[in-house]
């Protein structure tokens, strides 16, 4: 399969996946248990990991999934190409019902994003890029949906903006003080701007469409936070660097944990 093959594959199983997630929503039992570092769990997560793994498995390619099963770095280390995927990022906010929660899906290659796919739930809205060709951003996409559809049909990132207006994307549930430090530091430069919290990977959406400037995370997140937001923020012309701002994320590192990054 080509990677518009691929990443129709990955459309259609967040938008199922994203339709698990709803029907749980829309219950009173999220079924809430803690995970091994404390983080919570909830059958929301649990049925939209397999509908995903069950939608990708016509592509033959592995996937990595956080509710997933974590394989060995020396078995992980083979793989050329993989899927690494966020089934429900930001369980708090879905547990919090304030609907800034996510599914994420991307397709790695030799340890770099080169598409992704996140999908709003509550919101309907889709962001899907693939590196080379451009992003997109589509409200309500049908199931079957293709990449070459949502790209005539949607809207084309970055969203161009009149505002000169500096707004700091930061995290509404993990907002740490070293974050705040830094962006603290930058109104030096920058006096008037406007911090805006969001939930999951929502915040490298705003960058990647133009609703944010800049998004600083100086604290704990892993791969699969990230990859999605990563590839459409390539797709669009933006990236994620570590904190030197000149080297990029990578991914299927032993330590499955991120350093700390700017998305801009």
């Amino acid at each position: 399969m080509g990677i518009d093959q691929l990443i129709n594959k990955a459309i259609n199983a967040a938008i199922l996946a994203g339709q698990k997630i709803m029907v749980v929503y829309a219950s009173n039992d999220f079924e809430i248990v803690e995970k091994d570092d404390f983080s919570p769990l909830t059958k929301a997560d649990h049925e939209a990991h397999l509908e995903i793994i069950k939608s990708l498995e016509s592509t033959q390619i592995p996937v990595l999934s956080e509710e997933g099963i974590h394989l060995d770095f020396s078995e992980r280390s083979l793989w050329k190409t993989f899927w690494l995927v966020d089934p429900l990022d930001g369980t708090k906010e879905f547990i919090s019902r304030n609907g800034e929660f996510t599914v994420n899906i991307a397709l790695i290659r030799e340890n770099q994003p080169i598409a992704g796919v996140i999908y709003i739930p509550v919101s309907g809205e889709l962001y899907v890029g693939i590196v080379g060709d451009g992003a997109w951003k589509m409200l309500n996409p049908e199931l079957n949906s293709t990449f070459k559809q949502i790209s005539e049909n949607g809207t084309k990132l970055p969203i161009t903006k009149s505002s000169a207006e500096y707004i700091v994307a930061a995290s509404r549930s993990h907002l740490n003080a070293e974050t705040l430090a830094f962006i603290d530091n930058m109104k030096r430069d920058h006096p008037e701007l406007e911090i805006s919290k969001k939930g999951s990977s929502l915040k490298m959406c705003m960058v990647a469409e133009g609703t944010a400037s800049i998004y600083p995370k100086l604290g704990t997140t892993m791969e699969w936070d990230t990859a999605a937001g990563h590839a459409i923020l390539k797709a669009s012309g933006k990236n994620i660097f570590n904190t030197d701002l000149m080297s990029e994320l990578t991914y299927n590192k032993e330590n499955l944990q991120n350093p700390h990054f700017i998305a801009v």
